[in-house]
């Protein structure tokens, strides 16, 4: 008999077949109010979830005594609470590298989008403003050749520092737990600590994963260590910035501009005021999001899980320590 898994997440039929295989599969294309009662009946059986975004804490857990593995698609796993999957012998998976490259676009991207002002021109032209020659007052600024400032020097960092040092000629500096001399050695980058690379860069990119130690690692202070003529990009997550001291730092000029992938709340209340200010390019946290990788993301997940239920070591394991508990 086939163990019974849930996927809680719309996924490509070659993806579903290939679980199937090996599993009896509970589908759900995605969860919202009607169907939960339904997902936690199912919850008492699954040997297996595999989504996105469901909070798996000690209070799911319980629902869940039989649960083996849990899939997460997507690098961060912030909506996975890891000691409890590991006190309950559940190992956690995610999909790293998949996606390195497909995000690193977007942050460039959106970084230059912000410089030169792409989605603001482009809303005055479609509203039927651009009735002459364009006045310095509708300038952006240069990308190429300036100093670009990552946080968090990840694989994600890694591939940001390859295009911006051989596509745009920028010096590049970056803040870590620890140095990546490969980075160093290959992109010419400079490990320095949070402060100084605040008050250097002109690019400032955020992209660390969300723990109690980065929650809020960028506030006041940050923001106005930064030059005026700074730009800030968050694509990690929106809790790593304290939203309020950006919307100050913008309303008050200690920065020029910033391109958002991500939000505290998301989505993001229509009402927020970061949405009103033209000087702020916003994306619907569209990292990884085009077809190829969300593809191969979904793949990822499902031979983590299909290769933890039947009792293998997944690819992408993210609590080791769990395989030590007596079961």
């Amino acid at each position: 008999m086939k163990p019974k898994v849930i996927i809680y997440k719309k996924v490509e039929p070659s993806v579903l077949e290939y679980v199937q295989e090996a599993c009896e599969v509970v589908y759900f294309e995605q969860l919202h109010a009607d169907n939960m009662q339904a997902f936690y009946e199912e919850l008492k059986e699954a040997k297996g979830l595999l989504g996105t975004g469901l909070k798996v804490n000690d209070e799911l857990l319980e629902k869940a005594p039989n649960l083996q593995i849990v899939s997460n698609v997507g690098v961060g796993y912030d909506n996975l609470d890891v000691p409890a999957l590991t006190r309950h012998g559940v190992m956690a998976t995610n999909t790293p590298n998949v996606l390195n490259e497909t995000v690193a676009d977007t942050m460039i991207g959106l970084m230059l989008a912000t410089a030169r002002r792409i989605p603001e021109l482009d809303h005055m032209i479609k509203s039927g403003n651009w009735t002459s020659h364009i006045t310095p007052e509708y300038y952006g600024v240069d990308m190429h050749h300036k100093t670009l400032g990552i946080i968090g020097m990840g694989r994600i960092g890694a591939a940001i520092a390859k295009r911006a040092h051989f596509g745009f000629g920028m010096n590049v500096l970056y803040h870590n737990r620890s140095r990546n001399e490969e980075v160093e050695k290959t992109y010419q980058a400079t490990y320095c600590s949070l402060e100084e690379l605040c008050q250097e860069a002109d690019f400032i990119c955020l992209m660390v994963p969300l723990s109690a130690e980065t929650t809020k690692l960028i506030g006041e202070k940050e923001f106005r260590l930064m030059k005026k003529s700074a730009i800030f990009v968050n694509g990690s997550r929106g809790a790593t910035v304290d939203e309020e001291a950006l919307v100050s730092a913008l309303q008050e000029g200690e920065i020029l501009a910033a391109g958002l992938d991500v939000f505290v709340q998301e989505p993001v209340d229509p009402k927020h005021p970061l949405l009103s200010m033209p000087n702020v390019v916003t994306l619907p946290h569209i990292g990884s999001a085009t077809w190829e990788t969300r593809q191969a993301m979904v793949q990822f997940a499902a031979e983590n899980f299909v290769q933890g239920i039947l009792g293998y070591r997944p690819p992408a394991l993210i609590n080791p320590e769990v395989l030590e508990i007596e079961k």
